[in-house]
């Protein structure tokens, strides 16, 4: 029989429901005094007003009224102790060093050393005034030549590239040059308008020395039927792609991202807690995984903290979250601005109910590198990278820090997907059951079966993907390109 109801952690002093219950019903040894939704928490015991509120093993809330056991506790009853400034302190966690028997995978191997694990065309418009031309170019190659020998050609169109000031027109410059370099992409054409302020020349001159036979430019207002000249040059990209073949490696080079979206009470306790032992096992492989979303880190930053593999790498952490922070209050609003009515909805209750299960995708494994910006992730094993919670941007972002695909765990379900493979990760049986042509794996049967079971499962899974198996989001044709902004639009 299916278990009812789950105590995370032995410390807790609340419980979470894992199918609605009815008021009178008995759960953990507590009469219910009023019906509980599916993902959210029941007190286990009378919990004082001001007292915390005990989940995963850490404070959660402090209560804003005592709470009788059986009581749900929730926003209503319940507020975050978080607040604007802490102190961190480095307290090195011993974290477990594991090792893994890694899989063999099928890849593309490309000239400056990365692997790819799609052989994909793409067209990138430097401004958003050619989003049209892009795509009509990628449709028109289509209708005329077909897409054998490779995985398609995408146009990824955006808004941005001009009235841009400052960080925003450099971090758009950057996030497209860094798409052009992606290794699954075979090759790219860079598409422009002509007067924008992402000129062709800079663009190039930042993107350094590229294969000229696999990246290629068009500028629209030199040319007098651009459409014609862009298909032109995407042939002959085509004529080379095609003749890449995938060859055998390990899993120990894959760099596989971490990422939730519309999160429910679930979320911490199957699809989250799964991709951390899957995050685990690629890291005992030798490979690589990344965790973004740092305002979902709040609140369980210090636990992040003290996994800094050491003390070089504790402060980078400290900047990461400090410089988020500042954001915040650069433009007046409240950090701690969170979670969002579907989270709610679902049974998260505060910002610390949210991110210390939210970080449970990172794992165990110590953190051994902070990626900003300007970077790309090279440090091998576990890397957080800077970055918002919004679904198009962080995908966007670890994309273009490096990683060739996506879990994305989700317990209210979102069709979304990135310029990578973006594999959808249920956390719930229902979810997985309604939404099949958006869900690729189904965490809610760790409820059913076990973690070991399902790891082995997801793994599976993670290794067709690469070796070509399309991801829901792929076959749906859902290609989202999103480009952090923070400034002024002229």
């Amino acid at each position: 029989m299916a278990k009812s109801t789950i105590i995370i952690n032995k410390l807790d002093n609340v419980a979470v429901a894992l199918r609605d219950l009815k008021a009178g019903e008995l759960h953990e040894g507590v009469a219910l005094r009023e019906d509980i939704t599916k993902g959210h928490k029941f007190a286990l015991r009378d919990i004082k007003k001001g007292e915390e509120i005990i989940k995963y093993g850490s404070s959660i809330a402090y209560a804003t009224a005592d709470i009788p056991a059986g009581c749900h506790v929730h926003t209503h009853n319940v507020h975050t102790n978080l607040s604007e400034n802490l102190e961190y302190e480095y307290n090195r966690a011993e974290c477990p060093v594991q090792k893994a028997v890694p899989r063999k995978i099928e890849v593309y191997e490309r000239a400056d050393g990365n692997v790819g694990i799609r052989n994909e065309l793409w067209v990138i418009p430097t401004v958003g005034c050619v989003n049209g031309q892009a795509k009509l170019i990628a449709e028109t190659f289509k209708q005329r030549y077909g897409t054998e020998g490779f995985d398609g050609i995408f146009a990824f169109t955006h808004p941005y590239g001009c009235s841009q000031l400052g960080d925003d027109h450099e971090r758009t410059k950057l996030i497209l040059q860094k798409m052009v370099r992606h290794p699954n992409a075979g090759g790219v054409l860079v598409i422009g308008l002509g007067c924008e302020n992402n000129q062709m020349g800079p663009f190039k001159e930042g993107l350094g020395k590229v294969d000229e036979s696999r990246v290629k430019f068009l500028v629209c207002q030199d040319e007098e039927d651009e459409i014609a000249a862009g298909v032109a040059l995407a042939k002959q990209i085509a004529d080379v792609i095609k003749n890449d073949k995938r060859t055998e490696k390990d899993m120990s080079c894959l760099k596989v991202g971490l990422k939730c979206g519309g999160s429910d009470g679930l979320s911490g306790i199957t699809a989250n807690p799964l991709v951390g032992l899957f995050s685990d096992y690629i890291v005992a492989c030798g490979g690589t995984t990344v965790l973004t979303e740092v305002p979902e880190m709040f609140g369980a930053e210090q636990k992040l903290m003290n996994r800094a593999k050491d003390e070089a790498t504790f402060q980078k952490v400290v900047r990461l979250i400090n410089d988020f922070k500042d954001y915040f209050r650069k433009n007046g609003q409240v950090v701690y601005e969170n979670p969002s009515p579907g989270n709610k909805a679902g049974g998260i209750t505060t910002l610390e109910d949210k991110s210390l299960g939210c970080t449970q995708k990172s794992g165990s494994s110590a953190v051994q590198d902070v990626v900003f910006d300007d970077g790309y992730v090279t440090s091998k094993g576990l890397n957080l990278l800077n970055g918002p919670g919004n679904d198009m941007v962080a995908v966007t972002n670890l994309g273009a820090a490096g990683c060739h695909l996506v879990l994305f765990t989700t317990g209210r379900g979102t069709p979304f997907g990135g310029f990578v493979p973006t594999l959808k990760i249920a956390t719930n049986n229902e979810l997985a059951a309604k939404k099949a042509n958006w869900i690729d794996f189904n965490a809610g049967a760790v409820l059913d079966t076990d973690f070991d079971t399902q790891l082995k499962k997801l793994i599976d899974l993670v290794v067709e993907t690469v070796n070509g198996r399309p991801a829901k989001n792929e076959l749906n044709d859902t290609r989202e390109l999103a480009i952090f902004k923070t400034g002024v639009t002229l």
